[in-house]
């Protein structure tokens, strides 16, 4: 078990270097930019793109300890590596990621403790077959890449 606990504790300490470096990147990035918008974000939040439309969500930053976004990052690791370049890209449709932050939102402390199987689960319970075949589709690379 402690080994366990040590080797959570280095994932959560390397998980919250990989954004820090991705926030003083963003911030060096958008301060080049001339004539970009103010895009500032507020303290206590990150900003993160989802999806390969990279659609832009700013979230708190205590969410990157719950278990659903430690695999997201994970997942954004391992299929982009460290980018040097842009903001945190995060692997799934921004429909979904969209849903779990509303779960989250709604009530985290019920929420936070699950993985993205079970959020996926909850998101696509109220879909008809039709669609939730498509969030299937959609989903389920990422799902699989996160069991492996």
């Amino acid at each position: 078990m402690a080994i366990n606990r040590s080797n959570m504790i280095a994932r959560i300490v390397r998980l919250k270097q990989v954004v820090k470096r991705w926030r003083n990147k963003a911030a060096v990035k958008g301060s080049e930019e001339s004539g970009a918008r103010n895009r500032r974000i507020r303290s206590g939040s990150l900003a993160v793109y989802v999806g390969h439309e990279r659609r832009r969500f700013v979230i708190p930053t205590r969410f990157l300890n719950l278990p659903a976004f430690i695999s997201l990052l994970e997942k954004a690791e391992e299929e982009f590596g460290f980018q040097s370049a842009g903001g945190l890209v995060l692997p799934c449709e921004p429909g979904f990621f969209q849903g779990m932050l509303r779960l989250l939102q709604r009530d985290e402390d019920r929420f936070g403790c699950m993985g993205l199987d079970e959020i996926l689960k909850m998101i696509s319970e109220p879909l008809d077959h039709s669609c939730r075949e498509a969030a299937s589709l959609v989903i389920s690379p990422l799902l699989q890449k996160t069991r492996v």
